[in-house]
């Protein structure tokens, strides 16, 4: 069931004459906000011309100190902010918002979406904020270039898809960068992790195994590779690769690395491929791919078979097993004619640890499977839980009830969390004591 939340836009910026003068405002400082230095552009300065505008152009209007308040702020946000998406960026509770044109917006909190009354006024008012958004990155939406991926200066992803591919209107899709970075202990409070998965993952990432995180959209893999990557030593050489940058790694040694989109002219593309590629002669201990989802995946592959042990990285799937499928498509997408059985054995020589995370019905983000790939069986590579998520029933407010826990058996590479200093007893896999 769709459900609503109707009190993002104040009562009185929906008065017709409230809408009116607000425009009138901005109609009259626009023109001179053009002729100020940059330096001088700032939210301060420009409340302030605003402020003197509503006295000139409306002597002696009756409102509350709360409206006018809302006016101007309004104003403001149309002028050198984000219009009326700002309401919906300053709420911690939202973590992706989505505009299906000029009259739709809808956002996610808590893992459920909800219609919000976010309105803009008209598609040329739509346009002109998401060339505020993507100008200063000197990017643009236009008919021969109607998809962009962009980032806003706190972090947040942004999509854009506009006309004539977007029928309906210019779609845009911002995934909010979190402001208080997530920490091991919040994914076990949140019920993502238990303790055990937790002590296990840490083990496994001190330990330098190859692991892959993988899920459907929207699942918390990055969430995941971000808590993953802090377990990497401080001493290590780090050098990351991200479409847009997204990790946050307080080590001291990152090397950080992003695409780059093709010129006007089609060239100067820079691809995840060849940042892997590069990154390999710059002296990594650990390689860290924001997601693969093409060619690059072979490259992934290569590395963690030549030395480069630890490498994290997310992708796309419906389970471990879809995980290894996957990886075979994207290796073959780098146009290198492999027998599938050559591909199979590097797949399970490279990749030790599968994570799975999965978004339930209820909203709730849990790493549902951690899987150990452990070698071949005949043309087939074997997996093997350690860890599973057994769901048991729904609440009657539709929470998902169940427990994560270890299926009994004692991974392959436990030798090597021992000799990384982790000696995890028979209870951290359902052993027993």
């Amino acid at each position: 069931m769709t459900k609503f939340f109707l009190s993002v836009i104040p009562p009185s910026l929906r008065d017709a004459d409230i809408l009116q003068l607000k425009q009138r405002m901005i109609n009259t400082v626009a023109p001179a906000l053009q002729k100020v230095p940059s330096k001088d552009l700032n939210r301060q300065n420009v409340r302030i011309w605003l402020e003197k505008t509503l006295e000139n152009i409306a002597p002696g209007l009756s409102i509350s100190g709360t409206v006018h308040q809302q006016l101007v702020d309004s104003a403001v946000a149309d002028l050198i902010g984000y219009g009326p998406l700002e309401l919906l960026l300053v709420d911690p509770q939202i973590s992706e918002i989505m505009v299906n044109g000029p009259k739709l917006v809808f956002v996610e909190r808590n893992g459920e979406l909800y219609e919000t009354d976010i309105q803009f006024e008209d598609v040329t008012h739509l346009l002109h904020i998401i060339d505020r958004i993507l100008l200063p990155l000197g990017r643009r939406v236009e008919p021969d270039n109607p998809t962009v991926d962009a980032r806003l200066p706190d972090g947040s992803r942004v999509n854009v898809v506009g006309q004539p591919v977007a029928v309906d209107g210019p779609v845009v899709t911002i995934r909010k960068f979190p402001q208080t970075k997530m920490t091991i202990d919040d994914l076990i409070s949140m019920g993502t992790l238990s303790p055990y998965m937790a002590k296990f993952l840490e083990a496994c990432v001190v330990a330098r195994l190859n692991i892959l995180i993988s899920g459907n959209t929207s699942s918390g893999k990055s969430t995941m590779l971000n808590i993953l990557s802090t377990f990497i030593p401080n001493h290590e050489r780090i050098v990351t690769i991200e479409d847009a940058v997204e990790l946050q790694l307080k080590q001291r040694h990152v090397v950080r690395l992003e695409t780059k989109l093709a010129n006007m002219d089609g060239t100067g593309m820079v691809t995840i491929r060849d940042l892997v590629r590069n990154a390999l002669r710059m002296r990594p201990d650990r390689i860290v791919v924001g997601e693969v989802r093409g060619g690059e995946a072979l490259d992934m592959l290569q590395a963690m078979n030549t030395g480069h042990a630890g490498s994290i990285t997310t992708l796309h799937a419906n389970s471990p097993r879809d995980t290894i499928a996957r990886l075979e498509t994207m290796s073959l997408m780098s146009g290198l004619d492999l027998p599938i059985m050559a591909l199979r054995k590097q797949i399970s020589s490279a990749i030790n640890l599968i994570v799975h995370m999965n978004r339930l019905p209820d909203g709730s983000r849990k790493a549902v499977q951690i899987t150990e790939v452990s070698g071949m069986e005949g043309d087939v590579v074997t997996q093997t839980d350690i860890y599973k998520f057994y769901p048991t029933s729904t609440a009657q407010d539709g929470k998902v009830l169940g427990e994560l826990r270890p299926t009994g058996i004692r991974p392959m590479f436990s030798t090597r969390l021992e000799m990384a200093g982790y000696k995890l007893g028979g209870e951290y896999f359902g052993l027993g004591l």
